[in-house]
């Protein structure tokens, strides 16, 4: 067994990421991880006290990447974030994942950044620019890029107009600036689909 653990260790190694031992290590300085063996972190990577990873999350920066993720932001099973020559930045209490995981992938310069609360959820990815509000959400499989979804208050707030912009669905996404308050709800191309109040959605109590 000690073999098997070793050689493990060295492909991560290898790969660009933390041996088991590190990425459990990272428990100790509030990093709440559930199967550091099934946990993919690299060296570089930035993760404040009290991130919680689910098992099979991977967070991948070369040596020219920047991810940042601030504290009690939760990432789910099947979650992915890449940073090569790029930067991600993921703020406090942002949650991402839910319903079939989320990737979120940066390259040659870009910057992804992902505002407090902000809701990833249903399998869908980022890629190019994308600046993600506070309180925003993306819900369903979208590949959204150069996107901008407005701050706002997150999905818990009574008011779905006071909320982060939304995009819902299924498709791409591709330009789209998503006011607070708005939606765009769309399965397939996103540019046809109108913008719209939340509260057509989910009208106030």
């Amino acid at each position: 067994m000690p073999g098997v653990i070793s050689t493990s260790d060295d492909v991560r190694r290898a790969m660009g990421f933390l041996s088991v031992e590190a990425t459990a290590g990272l428990i100790g300085r509030g990093v709440l991880i559930l199967d550091p063996a099934s946990t993919l972190i690299s060296p570089n990577a930035v993760l404040a006290s009290g991130v919680v990873l689910w098992p099979g999350v991977v967070i991948d920066a070369d040596a020219a990447g920047n991810i940042e993720i601030s504290a009690e932001v939760i990432l789910h099973a099947g979650s992915r974030i890449v940073a090569r020559s790029a930067q991600v930045r993921i703020a406090e209490q942002a949650e991402i994942g839910e319903e079939g995981g989320f990737t979120i992938c940066a390259d040659a310069g870009v910057t992804i950044v992902i505002g407090a609360r902000a809701r990833l959820m249903g399998g869908g990815s980022l890629s190019l620019d994308n600046s993600i509000g506070r309180g925003a959400q993306i819900i369903g499989a979208i590949r959204a890029q150069n996107c901008r979804l407005g701050d706002g208050e997150s999905h818990r707030d009574p008011d779905p107009d006071r909320r982060g912009g939304v995009l819902k669905g299924l498709g791409v996404a591709r330009g789209l600036d998503v006011p607070a308050g708005h939606v765009v709800q769309a399965f397939g191309i996103f540019a046809d689909a109108p913008l719209r109040r939340q509260s057509e959605f989910h009208p106030r109590p």
